[in-house]
């Protein structure tokens, strides 16, 4: 498996974050850098489980259409909908327009929105691996897919009530959202991601 290889400016990066321009602007500037906030997190939970058996520039791409379609990932909001939003969702192009997936998240915000404010951002930040004792990735082929932590983290998810998200998926939560700091050793984003 590949190490970090140059980019467009020379510097070296992720080799999947180069495939295309929305890559290179996400694996520089937002994947791996710590989010926070209820709202904010659910959001990535949505896409994340949006993305499931589907590659993640499918989803970058549209992901203007799902804050338009779901009213900013606001779990207030969101919790609202009924069915009339169910079937314009649906039927809605600039989203992917899985019928679980949509259920999911219209399900996981009527959960959320009973949960005490900052109370999904403190559980999931509380599954964070001490980034001291995890080893740096070197290549692509040191990057797990799941992890020990993922999966306690989807199983705690599970268990208060939340849909579409497995170990995969919640892996790919914390690495997007900065849980762990998954870019390569020779990575220019690496040291700005901070995780």
């Amino acid at each position: 498996m590949s190490g970090a290889i140059p980019g467009p400016d020379g510097g070296l990066r992720c080799p999947w974050g180069l495939s295309t321009e929305d890559y290179v602007a996400y694996h520089d500037a937002e994947w791996g850098r710590p989010v926070h906030g209820d709202d904010a997190l659910f959001e990535r939970l949505c896409l994340e489980a949006f993305q499931s058996g589907l590659s993640w520039i499918t989803i970058l791409r549209r992901r203007e259409g799902f804050r338009a379609a779901f009213a900013g990932f606001k779990i207030a909001e969101v919790a609202q909908f009924g069915d009339a939003d169910r079937e314009r969702l649906l039927a809605d192009a600039g989203i992917i327009r899985n019928r679980a997936k949509v259920d999911a998240t219209l399900a996981n915000a009527r959960v959320l929105v009973d949960w005490p404010a900052g109370e999904l951002d403190e559980l999931i930040w509380s599954f964070a691996p001490d980034a001291a004792a995890r080893p740096v990735p070197r290549t692509l082929a040191d990057v797990p897919a799941v992890t020990d932590e993922s999966t306690a983290l989807s199983k705690t998810l599970k268990k208060r009530g939340l849909r579409f998200i497995g170990p995969t998926t919640a892996y790919a939560l914390m690495q997007a959202c900065g849980l762990v700091n998954d870019h390569l050793a020779d990575c220019v984003a690496r040291e700005a991601s901070g995780a």
